[in-house]
């Protein structure tokens, strides 16, 4: 691996859309100089407004080469983009020498584009923001705990990690769109593959496994989301942790899935065109206005049971409100992200790739930060752990 490029202190943050919070202003406080990047500076300028941003970071409008003329070596590339666009913004930093960070999970393209990313001394940061990142951090912490208590003894392990974003009034969609319509429906796309009753699963329409969820007394709906079998390695469960159950899924509000049935009809379809259409319509009808107010709850738990006997349990808890300010989306997908890049402008991230924190210490970095900036999760640990 080469040695890291340095990084300049300028950020350039692709995308204002719906995900675009108060990170963006921890960003400038960090940065020399933060370029936001819009369809046109008009609705740049207009999202900075929003944000109380103005004056702070310059607006422009992506479009042709123009993000390509201004990229220089060391600088910060935010894809705040569909994760489809991700892997040309990485082969363009890749091509600039500069450093790149998004919210998404790693996809192929981006696994493969990270290799030469990492010869050439670039920081590629990668699941960043609430699901994926905040839920990777909160089970590395349950894991360490777990395995804290227990050991690596002989055991059985059930662990789910659901996390949704929510009307906080309820409507009869069940929903609201306080991020990419074009995103949440190719995320139900996507076939989930889980374990449940000690069997591995695949189930080619998500929804097709949406069962009832309870978090803190409160009933949802939930259901598997893309594939949870490689998180079994990342979050480091011991070889000996025979798991009974691992989902990684989505949260919905209870009679989500009745409420979805005609869009379930035009996904099973799989025309691309009319996937399109859905997505602009649902997008207008469903909006998350400037009156509506979100709600984003992450719950992820583990129980584990010893063969020798001793039992460990712990959850923790994510639930927030967006308010007159900003989403709760916003907050708890910018707000990670812009730490992750301060990291990468301070010059602690290493190059190569990364996916939000997995060192129990940089861990505890992450949630002090995240608490003092309003994203407080509650947590509950029990059980009679006995070696």
């Amino acid at each position: 691996m080469a040695e890291r490029i340095p990084a300049s202190g300028r950020v350039h943050w692709v995308g204002a859309g719906l995900s675009t919070g108060s990170g963006l202003g921890l960003v400038c406080d960090s940065a020399d100089h933060v370029l936001l990047w819009h369809r046109t500076v008009q609705r740049a300028e207009e999202r900075l407004a929003a944000l109380g941003l103005a004056g702070r970071a310059t607006p422009r409008a992506v479009g042709g080469d123009a993000l390509a003329d201004e990229l220089k070596p060391g600088d910060v590339v935010v894809s705040m983009l569909p994760a489809d666009h991700h892997p040309a913004l990485l082969r363009l930093c890749v091509a600039k020498g500069a450093h790149f960070a998004c919210s998404s999970y790693v996809s192929e393209p981006i696994a493969a584009e990270s290799a030469a990313a990492a010869r050439q001394g670039i920081v590629v940061l990668t699941e960043a923001g609430a699901d994926p990142g905040i839920d990777h951090l909160f089970a590395h912490k349950l894991v360490a705990q777990a395995r804290a208590e227990l050991g690596d003894t002989p055991a059985t392990v059930a662990f789910t990690s659901y996390c949704g974003g929510l009307p906080a009034v309820p409507n009869d969609f069940r929903y609201r769109f306080s991020w990419s319509p074009r995103a949440v429906l190719a995320a139900l796309r996507a076939p989930g593959r889980y374990i449940e009753a000690g069997v591995e699963r695949v189930v080619v329409h998500p929804w097709e496994a949406t069962r009832p969820h309870l978090v803190a007394g409160e009933s949802f709906e939930a259901y598997p989301n893309r594939d949870s079998i490689p998180f079994l390695r990342q979050y480091a469960l011991p070889p000996k942790w025979r798991s009974e159950t691992f989902i990684r899924g989505t949260l919905r509000l209870a009679g989500w899935r009745d409420a979805w049935s005609p869009v379930f009809e035009t996904l099973r379809a799989g025309d691309q065109q009319h996937i399109e259409m859905l997505a602009g319509d649902l997008g207008d009808r469903y909006p998350m206005t400037g009156e509506d107010r979100d709600r984003l709850v992450l719950a992820v738990t583990l129980d584990v049971h010893a063969a020798h006997g001793g039992t460990w349990s712990g959850q923790y808890l994510l639930d927030v409100f967006g308010d007159d300010r900003e989403s709760a989306m916003a907050r708890c997908v910018s707000l990670p992200l812009a730490f992750g890049v301060t990291g990468i402008i301070t010059g602690r991230t290493p190059a190569g790739l990364h996916r939000a924190a997995e060192d129990i210490g940089e861990i505890d970095r992450w949630l002090d930060f995240l608490g003092r900036h309003g994203v407080v999760g509650s947590s509950r640990i029990d059980g009679t752990a006995r070696r």
